[in-house]
């Protein structure tokens, strides 16, 4: 999905807990923030539970960092060992994740700027941050002052290639995709790159050239493309699995003339992390005809009853609970088969308004694990095992993304302002809500459900703490009970939140990190500066 749209994206985000929780894999310190969704598995459950439902009601501004730049701010912050990076579609930060002093910022010039100013942030590894740039290049970085260390630019070119994602990084590899996929002859790829210097290891095509896909794209006279990528990846890195959510086809919209199912595209792909070579997958969404893509990283969890699964909420409002147990690398490819799925607050309007689906699912996805007992910030036993999910709608539009805490976004109106030229297509924004709500994992039960006056584009983010951490487009921040939905603190940031939402340990106490200040064409009213604030207890 094209650059233009992901700003529109409202998702339905879920929050899981397991009694095993997350997949496995490296270990993360505990008052670190060391990926995107905090974990590889999409995990964004945070240990930390010195603030917490009895305390919550009392925290306190900290610090603010305002950016010298004002963009469309949905970086996902990383915090490791104190302190905070994070990016802009030109920028690279880092500040002390205590104070707000800033450390070091990078400015690097492109020719070709994101339409939405959106970079979706870093990832880490061994001592190197990566991120992509709207001109399709990699960079490593070195996170003492931010100095490149490589810069490798992707095979893939075209009208609005980019990579706007959060990379994933182990193992010695960077794993990363472009975005751009709606515009004909561009397709979605995923790359493997050597974190030592760059050097391509491998490269998958969501839109494959050759093979049994290729009979599913049967209008011959359309170019084959689409499936791209704008978000994150997930990984299993104990079974050596990379699952990517790759996007629509195109041309985008126009299903009577492209025909077939277009595999790849619209699927949760898993993907040999070492070799590129694909596992399973399945198409949540055929023939797309409403720009419904699979944004959301997906989540890696296990249930209270045992079942390895894959949790994945999308554009299409609907959260689709996957099985993974017989993904494994050694095995024959195969669909991934499906165990249910759930509708985020969702009506189908097939016909009506088809430009207004043009808005997108939010991209936080995790995965939160839940517990009654806990030993060193580890949930042992799981009360219940619970999906979160904030939905939003807009006319149509359904979007819709996992986390761990997960929520789901339907935007149910969504106005663009007179100097944009889709203005007369959308609803007035007065219509635009936003809902987190909690799912049970096991059998798809909505166990609370909480309605925003805004659109909920922030990252989703349970604690240990009892707590899940919010924000919708009119500046509120909210912090509710994860077992009711009740909102336990609020407060007013005072302009659009789209970014994410992360809590760590620096300065010897838990602190909570917002990307706050989005302004971007698709929401009216955009914040006139984009900030960091930094929220903890006096």
């Amino acid at each position: 999905m094209s650059t233009l749209r992901r700003t529109l994206a409202m998702a339905c985000m879920l929050c899981l807990f397991t009694l095993l929780g997350s997949s496995a894999g490296a270990q993360v310190a505990d008052g670190n923030w060391l990926t995107y969704n905090r974990t590889l598995a999409g995990d964004r459950f945070s240990p930390l539970k010195e603030i917490n439902r009895t305390n919550v009601a009392q925290l306190k501004s900290i610090c603010t960092y305002t950016l010298p730049e004002v963009s469309s701010l949905q970086t996902g912050p990383l915090v490791i060992d104190g302190a905070m990076y994070f990016t802009t579609d030109e920028g690279s930060y880092a500040i002390d994740a205590s104070t707000c002093a800033e450390k070091w910022k990078q400015h690097r010039h492109s020719d070709t700027p994101s339409m939405l100013l959106v970079n979706r942030g870093f990832a880490y590894a061994n001592g190197r941050l990566f991120r992509g740039t709207s001109d399709s290049h990699v960079l490593a970085m070195d996170p003492a002052d931010g100095h490149v260390l490589w810069d490798h630019v992707i095979d893939a070119q075209g009208p609005g290639v980019s990579i706007p994602m959060a990379p994933v990084a182990a193992n010695g590899l960077v794993y990363v995709g472009n975005a751009g996929g709606d515009q004909a002859n561009v397709t979605g790829h995923v790359y493997a790159l050597d974190a030592k210097d760059g050097r391509m290891v491998w490269r998958f095509d969501v839109v494959p050239g050759t093979g049994p896909a290729l009979s599913t794209w049967t209008n011959p006279k359309y170019p084959i493309s689409g499936g791209a990528f704008w978000t994150s990846f997930t990984l299993d890195e104990p079974n050596g699995v990379l699952y990517v959510p790759a996007g629509n086809p195109a041309p985008d919209f126009d299903s009577e003339r492209r025909t077939g199912d277009n595999l790849y595209t619209d699927s949760v792909i898993a993907i040999d992390a070492a070799t590129g070579r694909i596992l399973g997958y399945n198409q949540l969404v055929k023939r797309d005809s409403h720009d419904w893509d699979v944004d959301s990283p997906p989540t890696l969890a296990t249930t209270r009853s045992g079942k390895r699964i894959v949790a994945s909420a999308n554009k299409d409002g609907l959260l689709s609970i996957l099985d993974r147990s017989r993904v494994t690398r050694g095995g024959q490819r195969q669909p991934i088969s499906r165990l249910s799925s759930r509708s985020c607050r969702r009506r189908r309007r097939p016909l009506a308004r088809m430009w207004t689906r043009r808005s997108r699912g939010t991209i936080w996805s995790a995965f939160a694990r839940e517990s009654r007992a806990a030993s060193n910030g580890m949930a042992r036993r799981s009360a219940r095992t619970q999906i979160r999910s904030s939905l939003q709608r807009w006319t149509g539009a359904r979007t819709s993304s996992l986390s761990v805490m997960s929520r789901s976004l339907l935007l149910e109106g969504f106005g663009l302002g007179n100097e944009n030229p889709f203005a007369d297509i959308f609803d007035p924004p007065d219509k635009a809500k936003g809902w987190l709500t909690a799912f049970d994992a096991e059998s798809g039960k909505v166990r609370w459900k909480y309605q925003a006056p805004h659109p909920m584009l922030a990252g989703v983010t349970p604690t240990a703490g009892g707590l899940v951490f919010d924000a919708d487009l009119g500046g509120q921040i909210y912090a509710m009970d994860a077992e009711a939905g009740k909102i336990l603190w609020q407060t007013d940031a005072g302009q659009s939140t789209g970014g994410g939402i992360v809590t760590y340990r620096a300065g010897g106490r838990q602190l909570i990190g917002v990307a706050s200040g989005m302004k971007s064409p698709m929401w009216p009213g955009g914040a006139q500066q984009s900030r960091i604030l930094v929220y903890g207890l006096r």
